[in-house]
C-alpha cells in the first residue's frame, strides 16, 4: 500500500513538472501555438488597440501582430525615426502640446528622416513593399539578420566602416534591438507586413 502511495505521488509530481516545463509562461510549447500568459495577452490588447492605422491580419498570426504593434508603437517609438515629418503627428494631434494624440498615418514608418547632414544616414521605409508585400522589402530572414547583425543588405551609403562591412548608423539602435528575442523580431515583422503597403521616402 505504501509502495503504491509512492508511485502515485512520484507520478502526481512528475505530471506537474511537465506541465510546468510546457506552460507558455516558461517559454515552451505554448508560445507556437497562440497561447499567452495574462501579461502577454493585455500587451497584444493594448497593441491593437494603440494601432495608428488599420492593419490587415488576414492570414497572419493575431497574437504576433498586436504583440509586434505594441513593441514598435509602445516601446520603440520606431514611428519617430521612420518618418520624415517633423513632428510626426497631423496637426492638433502632437501630444507635446497638450493635445490628444494623432500620429499621421500618410507619413507613418515610410522613412526618410535625415540625421547628421546631407551625407548621413536616413530611415528606411519599413512599410510593406506594394508588390512584393515584404516590411522594408526583407523576407523575415533577412529582417532578422539585419537586427542582429546591423548589415545594410541595400548598399546605401555612408558606408562606415566600409563599403564591404557597411553597418547601419545611429540613430539606429541595431546594438540593443539584436539583444531581443527571436520571437519578438518575428512580432516586429508580423505586425509590419500588415500595416498598409506604402511607397517610402526616396531613399
Amino acid at each position: 500500500m505504501k509502495s503504491r502511495k509512492s508511485a502515485l505521488a512520484a507520478a502526481a509530481l512528475a505530471a506537474v513538472l511537465v506541465l510546468t516545463i510546457l506552460s507558455p509562461a516558461n517559454g515552451a510549447a505554448g508560445q507556437g501555438n497562440g497561447q499567452q500568459d495574462g501579461s502577454e495577452a493585455s500587451k497584444i490588447q493594448e497593441g491593437f488597440a494603440i494601432a495608428p492605422v488599420p492593419l490587415d491580419v488576414d492570414g497572419k498570426n493575431r497574437a504576433l501582430v498586436g504583440l509586434g504593434s505594441y513593441i514598435v508603437n509602445g516601446q520603440g517609438d520606431c514611428n519617430s525615426c521612420h518618418t520624415n515629418a517633423t513632428p510626426d503627428f497631423i496637426s492638433g494631434g502632437n501630444p507635446y502640446l497638450g493635445e490628444p494624440e494623432q500620429i499621421d498615418p500618410e507619413r507613418y514608418l515610410i522613412g526618410g528622416r535625415q540625421f547628421g547632414g546631407p551625407a548621413g544616414p536616413r530611415s528606411r521605409n519599413l512599410r510593406p513593399d506594394p508588390v512584393t508585400g515584404l516590411p522594408a522589402g526583407y523576407t523575415f530572414d533577412e529582417f532578422l539578420f539585419v537586427l542582429r547583425t546591423g548589415a545594410d543588405l541595400k548598399g546605401l551609403a555612408p558606408f562606415v566602416p566600409s563599403r564591404p562591412g557597411d553597418l547601419l548608423q545611429a540613430p539606429m539602435p541595431w546594438p540593443v534591438f539584436q539583444k531581443m528575442t527571436d520571437r519578438d523580431i518575428r512580432a516586429i515583422y508580423e505586425y509590419l507586413r500588415s500595416v498598409p503597403p506604402r511607397p517610402g521616402f526616396p531613399q
